[in-house]
């Protein structure tokens, strides 16, 4: 069976990624290789959960805090990674999940 691929959406998503402190970054590129290898069906909590509407999160946390990825995945064993931030509230802000909407309908995704 084929591999998945995870990736960022575009060069703005890549620099979230990379503004992201080290420890929590690597905990994300962590997260993303399991999903490679396993694909998002079989990561799950606590590294991964569903958004609801065809989108999901990459949960990672470091000891600087806590960040998310908002994902989806598209045809040919792809995730594309629409937004990432660091969470500071209990629960995932809607305004990061409207962003990830919006950039997911602009690339033609949804």
């Amino acid at each position: 069976m084929a591999a998945w691929t995870v990736s960022t959406l575009n060069d703005t998503v890549t620099q979230e990624l990379e503004r992201l402190p080290a420890s929590m970054r690597a905990k994300f590129i962590k997260i993303g290789e399991l999903i490679e290898k396993f694909g998002p069906q079989k990561v799950g909590m606590p590294h991964t959960r569903s958004l609801g509407d065809k989108f999901w999160e990459i949960r990672a946390s470091g000891k600087e805090g806590i960040s998310r990825g908002i994902y989806v995945a598209v045809k040919d064993r792809q995730v594309i990674v629409l937004r990432v931030f660091v969470k500071k509230t209990q629960k995932t802000p809607q305004n990061e999940i409207d962003i990830a909407k919006k950039r997911a309908k602009e690339a033609g995704l949804i």
